[in-house]
């Protein structure tokens, strides 16, 4: 019992340890992607991010003017901005902490200041999103580069499950020689670098005017995946009972309906898998977008790009990097329930 118990803690340890590991990166990256330009370049950054922004406002009566202060990461008050003009200010306030207050707002809120002359604060909601709009303003050609992504990504998922099922059907259901070693074959090639394989492609997209296009790339992408494709589709098309098959065409389906209405269904969790696999190398791939394209970029050459820029641009890219991440969560979420009926 003792040392059951043992096993469990140590298993419960590493699993927790593992899903830290994967959580906490992700966590910062959201919350730098949620930050305003002051709180990503301050020290120590926040794990959480925050939502609000209290400032502290003091009038100045010899000069006439306020003057605006926030805590910053370390608990320390410390003044940003001296307000002259409330337009220029509520610009300023939406530039650096992602603060949407119009200038007559301000000039309300402000006011108690300097009737009580007191020091006051004042708490704003940050627009949430501001970030993410702006990633589309800071990094010009990214809203393309996303409608980019969408199309190689969907013309991989098309040539490999259109290809690789129709080898995976051919190995499964006709009588040749080495069917074993042709469908080892097709898996070989994926242990292959892409970037390798993009080299020498690069002359033939060229010849075939097909160089920075996204047709051009998703063959690139295809390449590995259809012997995947091939490999996982073999093995559904197996276990599908040849006897359903015989059982339509006796009942005067012909062979194309017999394999959309009876073998396709039996077969969509093989093609759900591989589109999954398709779908993450296209979507997250820059090294071969790197160098098989030019004016035609994908959203993730964009965002590799944006990370060596400045770092006072690091909250509009890690907003990026969340948009990129998430269509691949939603589409394995989506895909999920026939993977779980293929592996468990």
């Amino acid at each position: 019992m003792n040392k059951n118990i043992v096993k469990k803690s140590i298993l419960y340890i590493l699993i927790s340890t593992i899903s830290l590991i994967i959580i906490i990166p992700f966590l910062y990256l959201t919350t730098v992607s949620f930050s305003n330009t002051l709180e990503v370049n301050s020290y120590p950054k926040r794990l959480i991010p925050r939502f609000r922004e209290t400032l502290v406002v003091e009038y100045n009566l010899d000069e006439e003017y306020y003057s605006i202060s926030r805590k910053n990461a370390s608990g320390s008050i410390e003044t940003i901005y001296i307000v002259y003009d409330f337009e220029q200010t509520s610009k300023y306030l939406k530039d650096s902490l992602n603060l949407n207050v119009g200038k007559d707002k301000l000039k309300e809120d402000f006011l108690v200041a300097k009737e009580t002359n007191e020091v006051i604060e004042v708490k704003y909601k940050k627009t949430i999103f501001n970030n993410y709009i702006k990633f589309f303003k800071v990094f010009s050609g990214s809203d393309k580069a996303l409608f980019n992504s969408i199309k190689a990504a969907l013309y991989t998922i098309l040539i490999s499950a259109t290809f690789g099922g129709a080898i995976g059907y051919a190995l499964a259901r006709t009588k040749i020689k080495g069917k074993e070693a042709i469908s080892m074959a097709t898996l070989i090639v994926r242990m292959f670098p892409i970037v390798s394989i993009s080299v020498p492609m690069a002359v033939l997209l060229i010849k075939y005017g097909m160089f920075d296009t996204m047709l051009g790339l998703a063959i690139i992408y295809s390449i590995p995946n259809i012997g995947l494709t091939a490999w996982i589709t073999r093995s559904i098309f197996l276990s599908v009972n040849k006897e359903l098959e015989e059982a339509s065409l006796v009942f005067g389906a012909n062979k194309r309906q017999t394999f959309i209405k009876i073998t396709t269904p039996l077969v969509l969790p093989a093609f759900a898998a591989s589109s999954m696999y398709a779908f993450i190398t296209a979507w997250n791939d820059t090294a071969v977008a790197l160098l098989l394209t030019d004016r035609n970029q994908t959203l993730a050459l964009v965002i590799h790009k944006s990370m060596a820029g400045s770092s006072s641009s690091m909250h509009y890219a890690a907003s990026g990097a969340i948009l990129l991440i998430l269509p691949a969560l939603v589409f394995t979420f989506l895909l999920k329930d026939y993977i779980n009926k293929l592996w468990g």
